[in-house]
């Protein structure tokens, strides 16, 4: 899971940290804690109000109105709104979110583990391809600032950020999918390899790792390439404008125009001392992009039929599917808490003079 490493971090810290950062930690967690109840809360009535009827949506127009009483009753959607809101808050508690009101009633926990893995294999190359183009790109624009470079880095960092993430799908699955035909521009694996895989981790790249299934683990990489491009541009923008801004100002420094009095290279004074200290806002807004890293993986998901969590709360909203609309938001929004918690603590390891 990708919040596990976070779990991690914040107990060690907790454990071996001041007493001033064990306050700020269980300070932030019980303000979290009404956040994703009142978020729960606005999802559970909202899903509600919309028309529709996820038993309706199930049977469609064979469906006798006998039986959709039937499985009403058999599901709780009769019971008074207040017995379902109990019903769901204490669910939400002990983190148990009950059945799915289609596709066959499973576990949404067991709908939800088959899915997540194929999100974190999507987001954690999106990630990295982001922070990797948007810190050197603006450490580069920083370091020709004025110069035709940083103006160009500029202008990329303002147009990309701008695109909306389907839009540049389609254009990637229009021209390197249809025209040139190099990629596949749908799913996470061919379905003919995808049945020699052995599943183990659920991470398909892993998995073909594990096993030395090396048809697999290319037709894998071959299927990631579009969608981790469209995530990770978009999201390298903002990454390319903070970087610059940061690196600016950390190389108007005094100690920067002390080192240059003794000589030091320039080069070793952007990518050695300069972007070291100017690190320190961007892992703050590491943190603030885990909301739309999430929201720009629906999208992505959605375009290229990638079977992760996006595509699957996408598919479950068309259903009216409360239970599980509700129980992925409600992920969603533990797994932003969580991440946005650690990068804070990470921001104290990182930067000394912070005190908590």
């Amino acid at each position: 899971m990708i919040g596990v490493p976070a779990v991690v971090l914040l107990a060690y810290v907790f454990i071996r940290g001041s007493t001033g950062l064990r306050h700020y930690i269980l300070t932030r967690i019980g303000l979290t804690l009404p956040m994703v109840f009142i978020l729960a809360t606005l999802v559970f009535f909202i899903m509600r109000v919309l028309p529709g009827d996820p038993v309706r949506s199930a049977l469609g127009p064979k469906g006798s109105p006998e039986m959709i009483q039937q499985i009403r009753e058999q599901l709780g959607l009769n019971d008074p709104m207040i017995v379902q809101y109990g019903r769901f808050i204490g669910n939400m508690v002990t983190l148990d979110f009950g059945n799915s009101l289609i596709g066959g009633h499973r576990p949404i926990v067991d709908e939800m583990s088959e899915r997540f893995p194929a999100t974190l294999e999507l987001v954690i190359p999106s990630s990295i391809l982001a922070l990797l183009v948007g810190i050197w790109g603006g450490t580069f624009a920083a370091s020709r600032r004025k110069r035709t470079a940083d103006y160009l880095w500029r202008i990329y960092s303002v147009v990309i950020y701008s695109l909306p993430i389907f839009w540049l799908g389609l254009v990637m699955q229009l021209l390197f999918g249809v025209q040139l035909k190099w990629l596949p521009i749908s799913g996470r694996i061919d379905p003919i390899i995808g049945i020699s895989i052995e599943h183990i981790t659920n991470l398909y790249a892993v998995d073909a790792l594990l096993t030395g299934n090396w048809p697999a683990l290319v037709s894998v990489m071959q299927h990631l390439v579009l969608p981790t491009i469209t995530l990770g541009l978009v999201l390298s923008g903002v990454f390319v404008r903070m970087t610059r801004i940061n690196v600016i100002e950390t190389l108007q420094a005094d100690y920067i125009a002390a080192a240059r009095a003794r000589g030091i290279r320039e080069r070793m004074l952007v990518y050695g001392h300069a972007l070291k200290n100017a690190m320190i806002p961007v892992i703050t807004l590491i943190g603030l992009q885990v909301a739309i890293l999430l929201a720009g993986a629906v999208l992505t998901e959605t375009v290229f039929s990638w079977p992760g969590m996006g595509r699957y709360l996408v598919e479950r909203i068309s259903a009216r599917d409360y239970t599980a609309v509700q129980s992925v938001i409600t992920v969603f929004a533990l797994l932003v808490a969580l991440i946005s918690l650690a990068v804070d603590v990470i921001y104290s390891l990182v930067d000394p003079r912070v005190r908590y």
